[in-house]
């Protein structure tokens, strides 16, 4: 059974409090961290009670599961595409998605920057970046991150807001927090050398939140303090 919305409201609650805290601890403002409901295998309640609450926006990660959930939802809501981007789909999702943070390869920008000019949008992208280097995570390469970026800047449809990634499953804390600074690190230097700020660092999910918030990310992807455990996908 689906949680119940007051439920969700006193999880959400506590996420905001764990972030709030952290922050203060980093010497940061906790408004400049957004919470990213990821609604993955979740009902399309679950997108309502997001947006109940005041979540700006949530994130999906498959692209077909997000459209048939959007038809079913009557919220005012951005969605958000945080997983895996096949490009036979990158058309749908540009059309679908209010940003997708995905983005990992050239190809992928090229057909993404078509998709937007067709639909006459300018669309928000984030690079993933695998900077745990997980031979099991998708995300360009760090070293490969700064011709992504060139390439991502020469596309008039697109606007990069920032980077992404996501990091190694490990039991030892201090993997994640390695990959969340390598992430900021990497950001710094690319901001400084192409002349844009990057202001988006997408990192951190209900593992490893407290990690990535002290090594400055400014999204948050939470499912499972949320909603508790999730579903099996549909087909699973």
């Amino acid at each position: 059974m689906f949680v119940t919305y007051e439920t969700f409201k006193a999880r959400a609650e506590a996420v905001r409090e764990q972030i709030g805290e952290v922050c203060r601890r980093a010497g940061r403002d906790p408004a400049s961290v957004q919470l990213l409901a990821v609604t993955k295998t979740q009902p399309a309640t679950a997108a309502e009670y997001a947006a109940r609450f005041g979540l700006p926006a949530v994130g999906e990660n498959r692209v077909q599961e997000a459209v048939e959930k959007k038809a079913h939802c009557a919220a005012a809501i951005r969605w958000e595409l945080i997983g895996h981007l096949q490009s036979n789909k990158a058309r749908v999702a540009a059309a679908q998605f209010d940003r997708i943070q995905s983005v990992d390869r050239p190809k992928l920008l090229l057909q993404l920057d078509r998709a937007a000019a067709d639909l006459g949008r300018r669309l928000p992208i984030l690079l993933q970046v695998n900077a745990g280097n997980d031979p099991n995570k998708f995300g360009a390469e760090p070293a490969d991150a700064p011709a992504l970026l060139e390439a991502a800047l020469g596309q008039p449809h697109l606007q990069v807001d920032g980077l992404m990634t996501i990091a190694p499953l490990s039991g030892d804390p201090a993997v994640a927090q390695r990959t969340f600074a390598n992430l900021r690190e990497l950001r710094d230097r690319l901001a400084a050398r192409f002349g844009v700020p990057l202001a988006e660092l997408s990192m951190g999910m209900t593992a490893d939140l407290e990690s990535a918030l002290a090594e400055g990310s400014t999204v948050v992807r939470v499912g499972t303090a949320l909603f508790g455990e999730r579903p099996p996908a549909p087909g699973a």
